[in-house]
């Protein structure tokens, strides 16, 4: 019995921190919410402003800590999306309703469709405009729920849940990219890549490298690569195999032709009979070593090449700032 009592004052002196907790949550969640459809508002405002006027068929609580606070904080946050002049409010909506019509009676006590919302709509509006959209953003254990539709076709314009941290959207964003990866693996497609190494100090070698992502596992990359030190004006293949249990560590080679080195020996064999080394031997090997920084761009690199050269530095992958590069 005394147990008893100890844990009900437990829950009572915990149950208001646990639903200002839950406050929080549905706050923040709502933050997100109002970002979110003021992005998508800037990308598309004449196709937002084309569906208003709106009509908020549902703000319902979920818990009972929130009952008196939520339906106002959605509705300050509708207002921030869409204007206080481009909402009307559907207080009929949220209740059990009926209609007389011709001598027929119709009670309801079920989620409204667009008939219904429609019909409600044109019974308060008096000489407004229609509404053409209907709004539910409903409070849910995670966050919040925003569903809205077209009442003129019942089309669903947007269905998301909001969380804190936008949790379930990326989740969702991983999945899709996931199930692009397979499918383009299925499809035998390739993936390129472009890697900037800087290998400074002591030795150095600095090259950019174009390759394609092939391979039952996506492992192999091969393609070209021209460098600008070490040797001077090189180009030639390289090939890189990805180890993913050692955080994607890239380990390859290049094999580079040295341009001027080739330009030179040319024209002396053909003038001299000699065959002078300019700059750089003819072909340089370089072993290369690339580990990625966590997901960044970013990656630190060794390189090893055979004119002696040993060169630690920094390699930059796949940067959106070179939109001219594949």
């Amino acid at each position: 019995m005394l147990l008893t009592a100890r844990v009900a004052l437990l829950l009572g002196l915990l149950a208001p921190g646990l639903g200002y907790a839950q406050r929080e949550t549905t706050r923040t969640s709502l933050l997100r919410f109002e970002e979110t459809m003021a992005l998508r508002r800037d990308d598309n405002s004449r196709e937002v402003k084309a569906l208003l006027p709106a009509i908020i068929v549902s703000v319902k609580p979920a818990f009972e800590e929130t009952k008196a606070w939520y339906p106002t904080a959605a509705l300050t946050a509708l207002i921030h999306v869409f204007g206080a002049a481009a909402l009307r409010s559907c207080e009929a909506c949220m209740a059990p309703h009926a209609f007389i019509q011709n001598g027929r009676f119709e009670e309801s006590t079920t989620a409204l469709g667009a008939a219904e919302i429609t019909r409600l709509d044109e019974a308060t509006r008096g000489n407004s405009a229609p509404a053409r959209i209907a709004v539910w953003l409903d409070e849910t254990m995670e966050g919040v729920s925003l569903k809205i539709i077209d009442l003129q076709n019942s089309r669903i314009v947007m269905a998301q849940n909001f969380d804190p941290n936008l949790v379930e959207e990326a989740r969702t964003k991983r999945g899709v990219t996931l199930s692009e990866e397979l499918d383009r693996r299925a499809r035998g497609n390739s993936l390129t890549h472009t890697f900037i190494d800087f290998a400074l100090y002591p030795g150095q070698h600095i090259s950019m490298d174009w390759v394609e992502q092939w391979g039952e596992t996506n492992a192999n990359l091969s393609g070209i690569s021209l460098s600008a030190v070490d040797p001077i004006l090189g180009i030639g293949a390289v090939y890189f195999r990805v180890i993913p249990q050692a955080l994607n560590l890239m380990v390859g080679a290049k094999v580079l032709l040295s341009v001027p080195t080739a330009l030179v020996q040319a024209l002396s064999r053909n003038t001299t009979g000699d065959i002078p080394t300019v700059f750089n031997p003819l072909i340089t090997g370089v072993l290369m070593v690339r580990l990625p920084i966590a997901s960044s761009n970013y990656g630190v690199i060794l390189s090893v090449s055979t004119n002696g050269a040993v060169g630690l530095g920094f390699s930059l992958m796949n940067l959106s700032a070179l939109p001219f590069l594949p």
